[in-house]
């Protein structure tokens, strides 16, 4: 809305002061500690993801409640266990994924976006599994159609290459791995379809916590992108809209 819209709507009653001023500054304030880019994903096609690293469970309880007043949903990634039943009493409906300590909560008469792209989600190990469903979560509640095909690393090679005929049915696909980081090397060697390097924190000795897996996604001789160590929700978000605009592309087809 431009400024005379906005000036209009609030002599006519229809916005509160509150709502011009939050469409006047492009965000929500939470009290002194948050400001909230509630319109990211009408501007970015990406929602704000709220952190739960850091902060407190009275910090996070605002943040969601205010999400959910404006939004009808959120998505809270690393959050304290402790935290979950306070956060889950301000939903309708919520989704707690112990393994990646995410929540996700909606209300009732939330819409969840649509489109019609396919992520796959692969992981090098089980131990990679945490942030491959980071990455999972995230591409599906951005609208996107998810399959997941887990340890599958490339100690038993065989097992890559069964997920390989599956693989051409994405329209893009992140690949989770540790230790040396191999995986996304070989699977973007095997398949038409973008592939994102996810390294996980998962490994030991030199190049240990991810730095291996990460170096060695950054030197693949193969094609693909690569985030940053951990990084689920990037990883994810980014999947998705490549996801969405293939899928865009194969509607005008």
């Amino acid at each position: 809305m431009d400024l005379e819209a906005i000036l209009e709507a609030v002599a006519a009653g229809d916005r509160s002061v509150h709502e011009a001023r939050r469409d006047l500054e492009g965000f929500t304030r939470v009290d002194d500690f948050a400001r909230l880019d509630t319109e990211r994903a009408d501007r970015a096609g990406i929602p704000e993801v709220v952190l739960g690293e850091g902060k407190t469970p009275e910090q996070l309880v605002a943040i969601a409640e205010s999400f959910l007043a404006e939004q009808g949903h959120v998505v809270l990634t690393q959050v304290p266990a402790d935290a979950v039943p306070d956060l889950e009493a301000l939903a309708d409906a919520a989704d707690w994924h112990e393994r990646s300590n995410l929540l996700v909560l909606r209300i009732d008469d939330h819409e969840p976006p649509t489109c019609d792209g396919t992520v796959a989600v692969l992981s090098g190990g089980t131990s990679d599994l945490p942030v491959a469903e980071e990455a999972a979560v995230t591409a599906r509640e951005m609208g996107c159609s998810v399959t997941t095909a887990f340890d599958v690393g490339v100690a038993g090679i065989h097992r890559t290459l069964a997920e390989v005929g599956d693989l051409d049915e994405a329209d893009s696909i992140v690949v989770a791995a540790g230790r040396e980081g191999a995986l996304p090397t070989v699977v973007a060697g095997l398949v038409d379809v973008p592939v994102i390097g996810l390294p996980v924190s998962v490994g030991y000795g030199h190049g240990g916590d991810g730095e291996a897996a990460l170096a060695g996604m950054l030197q693949s001789c193969t094609v693909l992108s690569v985030v940053n160590i951990d990084a689920g929700f990037v990883a994810g978000a980014q999947a998705a809209q490549i996801a969405r605009t293939v899928a865009t592309a194969r509607r005008r087809d």
